[in-house]
């Protein structure tokens, strides 16, 4: 069976006792989480949440780019989000390359030049943290009153950590 044949497989069992078509548009703890795409990092039961009780925007390393940011300012202004967490992990993969080498890697392999691709890697994971919710915070079409807290998520015990 191949990946997608197992997905609509198990996409019809979810669906044949599905339950949750009212849910409202606006996510009821009025909370937006930007975490890393890692598969280890289930954000849900992680963070307590059921579907529908949060916004959850993905991407390699939970940076704060002009994409997620975009998200995050449609998830406050349209839809009544009051506070945003970022969450980083331990064990991240950003954490193993330099944009350098990924660039030149794909320039190798493709014979394009790469060096207008960021691809946002870190050497210091509550470094990242610390400038992923500095993004969020210095952007001007979110205001100041939300709230903004940075968080670990350690992969091994599966526990959170406050970094800001």
């Amino acid at each position: 069976m191949s990946v997608l044949e197992a997905t609509l497989s198990a996409n019809a069992a979810f669906a044949s006792s599905f339950h949750l078509g009212d849910l409202p548009l606006p996510p009821k703890r009025k909370l937006a989480v930007l975490a890393c795409m890692d598969a280890r990092l289930t954000v849900e039961p992680a963070l307590g949440l059921q579907t529908g009780d949060a916004h959850i925007i993905r991407n390699a390393g939970g940076i704060a780019t002009d994409d997620a940011i975009r998200s995050l300012i449609i998830s406050h202004k349209l839809l009544g989000t009051e506070t945003f967490l970022v969450v980083n992990h331990t064990g991240c993969g950003m954490l193993t390359f330099k944009d350098e080498e990924l660039q030149q890697r794909l320039a190798e392999e493709t014979g394009e030049d790469a060096g207008g691709n960021t691809f946002h890697a870190f050497s210091d994971l509550e470094e990242n943290v610390h400038t992923q919710v500095k993004r969020i915070r210095d952007n001007p079409f979110l205001p100041k009153s939300i709230e903004v807290h940075g968080l670990v998520y350690d992969v091994k015990s599966g526990r959170l950590s406050v970094v800001l």
